[in-house]
C-alpha cells in the first residue's frame, strides 16, 4: 500500500479496528451485533462475532457500489467482497492467500466477470485452478529493512510454535546435524509445546521468544542457516524470504510454495518430514554464498517486483471493462 502511494496512486485502506495507525486505514465498523431472542433460539445460529464481521463487510461493499475508484483490491478471506463484486462499479481484484476455502469457492461462482484473482504462489494457483484462474504474484518484502548479516555457528527457526509448523522436526534435524538451534516466535499451542518442544530445550536448543523486527534482523543475520519445517503445504513461506534477505540460506521441507522460493543458490530442500535429509540440507545450505542468497530476494521477492505485477493486473482489469455507453 505504501509503495503504491509512493508511485503516485491514491489508496484508501479499509482494515479491522486496531490496525497499524501508520497505514492511515479506515477501520471497518465492526459493531456489536445482538440477535433477537427468536434468532438466538435457532440452534444453527452463527456466533455473534461471525455476524459482526458479516455486517462490516456487507456495509463496506454496499458503500463502495458507486465509489469513485478504479480498482478494489481485496486481501480478506471473507466471501462477501467476492460475492458482491457484481454490485460495485469497479473491478474487484482478490489475492488468494490460502488453499481453497469452501465459502470462497462458493462466492467465486457469483463473482463479476470483471473480477481478477491473484495467487501468492504457483502452488496456490494450482489448488484454486478447478475453481478459478489466477495470476501468480509472489509476496514481496522491502529488502532495505533487512541487513545482510555475517552468519554464525547456530541455526534459526522462526514462526508460531504450533503443530502445523512443526518446530519439533527442526529440533530433531538440528540435533542430528550437530548444530545449535534458536526457536523464534510466540507459543501458539501450549499443550503441543509442553509435549514436543519444552522437553528438548537446553543449551543446544533455545526458545528465545517473540522478537521485534530489529531483534529478529540481528538473529537472522547471525544464523548459519534458517530451518523451515511446515507440516502442511504452505501457501507461500515469508519466513524463508525474510531469512534470505538477511543473507541466511534456507534448509526446508519441499512443501507448498517453498520449492518456488528456495533455489540452488539460496538454500537446500529436503523431502517432507524427512529429518535426516533436512539435517544434511542444513549443512549444505550453510555453505552457500550469503550475498547470492540476498540477491535471490532482490530479484524475485522484492516489494517493488510485487507492486509492478499488481499494477499490471490492475491495468488489465480496468482496460477490460466495457466502454461506457
Amino acid at each position: 500500500m505504501l509503495e503504491l502511494r509512493r508511485r503516485g496512486h491514491e489508496v484508501d485502506v479499509f482494515a479491522a479496528p486496531g490496525s497499524d495507525e501508520a497505514l492511515g486505514a479506515t477501520a471497518l465498523p465492526v459493531q456489536p451485533f445482538v440477535a433477537t431472542p427468536e434468532a438466538r433460539a435457532d440452534v444453527a445460529a452463527p456466533p455473534e462475532r461471525w455476524m459482526e464481521e458479516h455486517h462490516a463487510y456487507l456495509d463496506l461493499m454496499l458503500g463502495l457500489r458507486d465509489a469513485d475508484v478504479d480498482v478494489i483490491h481485496n486481501n480478506s478471506l471473507h466471501h462477501l467482497p467476492i460475492a458482491l463484486s457484481p454490485l460495485v462499479a469497479a473491478p474487484v481484484v482478490t489475492t488468494l492467500h490460502t488453499p481453497p476455502l469452501p465459502w470462497l469457492e462458493s462466492a467465486i461462482r457469483f463473482a463479476s466477470p470483471r473480477s481478477r484473482f491473484i495467487a501468492v504462489s504457483a502452488a496456490m494457483a494450482a489448488g484454486w485452478a478447478p475453481t478459478t484462474g489466477s495470476v501468480v504474484v509472489p509476496n514481496g518484502i522491502d529488502p532495505s529493512r533487512w541487513r545482510v548479516g555475517p552468519g554464525g555457528p547456530r541455526a534459526v527457526w522462526v514462526g508460531r510454535l504450533v503443530p502445523e509448523k512443526a518446530p519439533h522436526l527442526a529440533i530433531a534435524a538440528a540435533r542430528r546435524a550437530g548444530i545449535g538451534l534458536d526457536l523464534v516466535g510466540p507459543i501458539g499451542d501450549r499443550g503441543y509445546v509442553a509435549r514436543e518442544v519444552a522437553p528438548y530445550l537446553d543449551g543446544q536448543v533455545r526458545h528465545v521468544g517473540h522478537l521485534a523486527h530489529r531483534d529478529l534482523d540481528v538473529v537472522l543475520g547471525q544464523a548459519a542457516v534458517a530451518v523451515v519445517t511446515p507440516a502442511w503445504d504452505e501457501p507461500f513461506g515469508l519466513v524463508a524470504v525474510e531469512a534470505m534477505a538477511a543473507g541466511t540460506p534456507v534448509a526446508a521441507f519441499a512443501r507448498g510454495a517453498l520449492s518456488e522460493i528456495v533455489d540452488a543458490g539460496s538454500g537446500r530442500l529436503a523431502p517432507a518430514d524427512d529429518v535426516d535429509a533436512l539435517a544434511e540440507a542444513m549443512h549444505a545450505a550453510a555453505r552457500l554464498d550469503r550475498r547470492q542468497v540476498r540477491r535471490r530476494v532482490e530479484e524475485a521477492f522484492s516489494l517493488s517486483a510485487m507492486v509492478d505485477a499488481y499494477e499490471h493486473v490492475y491495468a488489465e482489469a480496468v482496460t477490460a471493462l466495457p466502454a461506457a455507453a
